[in-house]
């Protein structure tokens, strides 16, 4: 008889990821798939069963084709004129760790369970990051 998964049943692993001259798409389908928990066995869509991501070297991540210039990402304010919008060498200029997570957060599933798996994803520009004791070999 199958079992249900029990929050008590999940287990949080902590994952590196270097993204140094990667491409963005394909890290970041990883990276959704570790935080949903898609590589488990026990994964169950209605819980939260994903594990802990850090990513190194976010500034260094690569985009195919024409993306660095074409590619843009608007926001807005909802005030009259507070239309932004910035393209991915801008960005990557301004805030590069930005780039992975706009990338991870849209294939993440759009339900409640999207900002806590969020807030499992740390995103680093360098190679530098303050969790080096949760990757200590033993």
């Amino acid at each position: 008889m199958t079992q249900a998964t029990k929050i008590n049943d999940i287990k949080r692993v902590w994952h590196l990821i270097d993204v140094n001259e990667q491409v963005l798409g394909r890290q970041a389908t990883k990276i959704a798939e570790l935080l949903m928990g898609k590589t488990k066995p026990y994964f169950v869509r209605n819980l939260d069963c994903g594990d802990y991501v850090v990513v190194v070297n976010a500034k260094n991540v690569k985009l195919t084709g024409k993306k660095e210039t074409a590619k843009s990402y608007a926001r807005h304010s909802m005030y009259p004129g507070g239309f932004k919008s910035e393209t991915v060498k801008e960005l990557r200029a301004r805030k590069p760790e930005d780039i992975v997570a706009k990338a991870v957060k849209g294939m993440l599933p759009e339900s409640k369970l999207r900002a806590k798996m969020l807030k499992r994803l740390f995103i680093f520009a360098g190679n530098e990051h303050r969790f080096a004791d949760k990757f200590k070999v033993n």
